[in-house]
């Protein structure tokens, strides 16, 4: 029976390209005489109103708003994206009643996670919204496979305003003048970047780019796999068939993928060629088992037909029916070489009419020149192989575009901007959004706990520490975790969770670099394993205890789990099985050849079921993704923060097992002879830093003007660096730059580095005595509800400058950038004039006070450092609450409203103190007193907004640029320097 409500629907939706429209009159004029033109949208209402799961019409309009929610070029509105106020303004377009849209927003809310993060030179126009909507050939074919795979509507638009916002980046093909863009997508560990760099291909070519080269890795096995995801993906199977019969075996001799059990049917299909569809065709250059070995029909693989012979390749009427070709390279010197011979062939003046595409994935590894710029020849730049071969294809191709996708950046923002044939990002830097269902750093670090002595959420769910409380090896332990939670993924599959979830199911251990090591440890895992008698009675008896204290009470409630291990015990023995097949459950992957890799149990592509405890060490990261892990076994040490980050495989999507993931890791490995190191700390740290970067991207890239208030050539001094010992890349990568001022109005601003020798935290108690004089004697609450209680003083800016400016650390740097744009708030904006002083008193019977240098007693606040001589979180976040609101001139409407109302001040900013003591219990002598040389007089602000003009950049760096030795660079923002 025909649906014509939908029908009519999908007409009028289908002619608003542009943005919604008056859906009332174009539903009058688009409805046929058996469709109900419903211009009151009653019946729509009624419909939405009443649909039930899977219904057409409420999924056509999820897809329809939720692109309008999403699109960050609006004509249409002025409101920001992911805000009810774009929603709005998209009813207001419609003629929707506030029925119909009460109706909408219960069926489609909002999406309101953030977007991509953009820092860019100068923002684009060639590539329009109604442009990429007329050529859309292949990104329609994309979007389509991607909805058959269960993606979201807000995942599928968001991939969609992230691949446009790369695309619009580039140079556009059809201009006259030769120009290559370069730029940066960072994206997490194992989330998804391979999705976003195929949607700027498909949006690439179907806009005109004509060459597209992807540097897939280092190893034959990842060229592979980027080779398949785009053959599956985009290029589609007549493209690889390209004309022959899928019926007749002879005619499909020599095409790849007919022994791959997802072809044909989970390749996408254009539904014919795509040349005798008025599109064009995609020719590959390499298959999934070749990699670039030479042009097989010589000089003519690249030489491209014209419809008009007296005009170059990039002018319109010759460029939009040319075929494109595609290519997947590994990133080897002798391949590279090869390809480069090729180009050299074809000689210049037709390379510079094709407008090419390289897309460089892992771009921060092997492609970054490494070599010592101090041992360099006079004038001449000496580079590292493959960086020297990705300058010359940049070169040989006037009109290539580069891109790079990486999850760890900091090697490639640290290259010098001033050398104009390297792969620095000068034009775009585009930060991708944490994907909806993606396990990742929130999941395994409690971030925002201000008590380093405590076990969050997320460390208590999923993170074991390598040794008992005997300080014995839990190896046989992860074992035992491994067996139990692959018996529950089978139980899951039999209750309902879709099996494709569980195809893989894989344990890693990855303790060495040493391939000598490894084997001694496959030996001791299997030696273990075969001992483990998981079908006996002690097996079983053990996997029942741990089942009960670690799997049972972290269940999600929201997927099947059984009542008791009797439940789950017939599913024990077939997750066994599938573990030991082929005689072994485990597999070493190492070494400096690749046949480790083409064992067949590791292939997750062409292996039904991969079903194993994987053994290596850095083989198993860097862009080598484990399908289904769920156990990890982690002990190695790096010196390298993008290094470390890498090995965390850990991090990915886990569709209908997150609950079952478990990561054991080295809390006490050995680090030299005296020395130890956390590993769970460590990456705790470079998550920090790594969030510190987004976050402040995310701040910065906000147009003034419609100027950038920072370019890519100023992100390096962003990069911070927690730990000592961990460098955020390697010293051969690290560009020379210095981040001189933050300015952060209306910002929580909170050092952590205190100094930890006695005499200079005495100092900084002496310093910030006479403060204390200040505050009063009676306490105030503040805050919602309950709110605290807390000491208040005020003390002019000129006062607190004194105090700041007089204070010791441990890391000067730490503070420093925030002082220097408080030293000049005077030059920015209107001034500051006073700070009220906050000193939180607490009221619990457990509370512990202490006078000090003859002040009053205050409360006493136990903090520890984390990361050397570095804390965590100090402030409490009720504390920063007030202080912000306060700064901020908001008074909300809580029940202490004249209190705050009462303590605001046009410019005036908020401190507040924190005495913090690490001792526990504090040594607090008989008088009550507390010694100042064992108090740290820790502290938070928020500076008001008049620190700064309206339009100030936020930001001020000195950095150091090749082409500009003798000269230190000072960007002070719209107002110049």
């Amino acid at each position: 029976m025909t649906d014509h409500l939908l029908r009519l629907h999908g007409d009028v939706l289908a002619v608003m390209r542009r943005g919604p429209r008056n859906f009332g009159k174009l539903a009058f004029a688009l409805a046929e005489d058996e469709e109900p033109t419903d211009t009151e949208q009653g019946g729509f209402r009624d419909r939405i109103a009443g649909a039930g799961p899977g219904d057409e019409l409420t999924a056509l309009w999820h897809r329809t708003l939720t692109g309008w929610d999403l699109a960050e070029q609006a004509d249409w509105s002025a409101a920001p994206p992911r805000t009810d106020e774009r929603r709005a303004d998209t009813y207001d377009r419609l003629g929707f009643d506030s029925g119909l849209r009460k109706a909408l927003d219960h069926a489609v809310p909002v999406f309101k996670e953030p977007g991509p993060t953009i820092i860019s030179t100068t923002p684009t126009s060639w590539y329009s919204r109604e442009t990429a909507a007329v050529r859309s050939f292949y990104w329609t074919a994309y979007e389509r496979l991607l909805r058959q795979k269960n993606w979201s509507d807000a995942a599928v638009a968001g991939l969609d305003e992230a691949s446009h916002a790369v695309v619009e980046r580039l140079a556009d093909p059809t201009r006259p003048d030769a120009y290559g863009a370069r730029g940066l997508v960072v994206g997490y560990v194992q989330s998804g970047k391979t999705a976003n760099f195929t949607g700027v291909t498909a949006k690439a070519i179907d806009a005109g780019y004509r060459l597209v080269i992807v540097l897939g890795g280092t190893l034959n096995l990842l060229r592979g796999q980027t080779q398949r995801r785009l053959d599956m993906e985009l290029i589609g199977r007549e493209n690889i068939l390209r004309g022959a019969d899928p019926d007749d075996p002879e005619a499909l001799i020599g095409v790849d993928y007919q022994d791959d059990e997802d072809w044909p049917e989970k390749f996408v299909s254009h539904r014919g060629r795509p040349s005798a569809l008025g599109a064009f065709d995609i020719e590959r250059l390499t298959t999934r088992d070749d990699d670039y070995k030479s042009l097989a029909t010589g000089i003519r693989a690249l030489e491209f037909d014209k419809q008009v012979r007296t005009q170059p390749l990039h002018a319109p009427d010759n460029l939009h029916r040319a075929a494109a070709r595609v290519m997947v390279v590994k990133k080897n010197k002798s391949v590279l070489s090869k390809l480069i011979k090729d180009l050299k062939k074809i000689g210049g003046p037709l390379l510079s009419e094709i407008p090419t595409l390289i897309i460089d994935d892992e771009s921060d590894q092997a492609s970054v020149n490494t070599t010592d710029p101090k041992k360099w020849e006079e004038g001449k730049v000496t580079r590292t192989a493959i960086n020297g071969q990705i300058s010359q294809l940049l070169g040989l191709l006037p009109r290539a575009q580069y891109v790079g996708y990486t999850a760890t950046p900091f090697a490639n923002v640290f290259v010098d901007p001033g050398d104009g044939d390297d792969i620095f990002p000068r034009d775009f830097l585009i930060s991708l959004p944490r994907p909806t269902g993606y396990m990742g750093v929130q999941d395994f670090h409690d971030l925002d706990r201000t008590d380093g002595s405590a076990v969050g959420g997320a460390e208590r769910a999923h993170v074991r520490s390598i040794r008992d409380d005997e300080q014995d090896d839990r190896l046989s332990e992860a074992l035992d975790a491994f067996v139990l939670t692959g018996a529950l993924k089978l139980y899951r599959a039999a209750h309902g969770v879709p099996e494709s979830h569980f195809r893989h199911h894989t344990m890693l251990v990855h303790e060495s670099v040493r391939m000598t090591e490894h084997a001694a440890l496959a030996l001791r895992i299997s030696s273990t394993w075969h001992q483990a008698a998981y079908t006996g009675p002690e097996g079983h008896a053990r996997l029942a205890a741990l089942f009960a204290s670690d799997f049972m009470p972290f269940a999600d409630e929201g997927l099947p789990t059984p009542a008791s291990y009797e439940e789950l015990k017939p599913h024990v023995s077939r997750a066994r099985q599938l573990i030991n097949s082929g005689g072994t459950p485990v597999l070493v992957v190492n070494g400096d050849t690749e046949r480790d890799y083409a064992q067949p149990d590791l292939d997750f592509d062409r292996t039904p079921h991969v079903w194993k405890i994987l053994v290596g060490g850095t083989k198993l990261s860097r862009g080598f993704t484990v399908e289904g892990l769920t156990v990890t076994y982690y002990r190695r040490r790096t010196q390298q923060a993008d290094t470390l980050m890498q090995m965390g495989r850990w991090f990915g999507f886990r569709p209908g097992y997150r609950d079952l993931v478990r990561l054991y890791i080295g809390r006490e490995e050995p680090a030299g002879r005296n020395r130890t190191v956390d590993l769970y700390k460590a990456f705790e740290a470079i998550c920090r830093d790594e969030e510190t970067f987004r976050a402040q991207l995310a701040r910065y890239a906000t147009l003034i003007d419609g100027k950038p208030q920072v370019t890519p050539a100023q992100i390096p001094p962003l990069v911070s660096q927690h730990l000592s010992w961990l460098k955020p890349s390697s010293r051969n990568k690290m560009f020379n730059a210095e981040l001189v001022e933050i300015r952060s109005p209306g910002e929580w601003v909170e050092p952590t580095a205190y100094p930890t020798a006695p005499p200079e935290l005495r100092h900084n108690t002496e310093v910030w005595r006479p403060v204390l004089d200040l505050l009063g004697p009676e306490s105030v609450t503040l805050g919602h509800g309950a709110g605290f209680e807390a000491q208040l003083g005020a003390l002019d800016h000129e006062a607190l400058i004194r105090i700041l400016c007089d204070l010791r650390w441990s890391a000067p740097s730490n503070f420093s950038p925030h002082l220097e744009s408080l030293l000049a708030a005077h030059e920015h904006g209107e001034g500051i004039d006073d700070w009220l002083v906050i000193l939180p008193r607490q009221r619990s019977s457990r509370r512990v006070e202490a006078t000090v240098l003859g002040s009053r007693p205050l409360s006493l606040a136990h903090r520890r450092r984390r990361r050397g001589a570095v804390f965590g979180a100090i402030g409490e976040p009720k504390h920063r609450e007030a202080a912000l609101r306060i700064a901020r001139g908001d008074a909300g409407n809580g029940a202490d409203d004249g209190t705050v109302a009462s303590l605001m001040r046009e410019r005036r900013g908020v401190v507040v103190l924190y005495p913090v003591v690490e001792d526990e219990p504090p040594r607090i002598s008989a008088a009550g007193a507390i010694d100042p040389a064992h108090l740290v007089m820790a502290f938070g602000l928020v500076a008001p907004r008049s620190s700064t003009g309206p339009r100030e950049s936020l930001v001020r760096f000195r950095t150091k640029d090749s082409t500009r030795e003798d000269l230190a660079i000072i960007e002070r923002g719209t107002d110049g320097p």
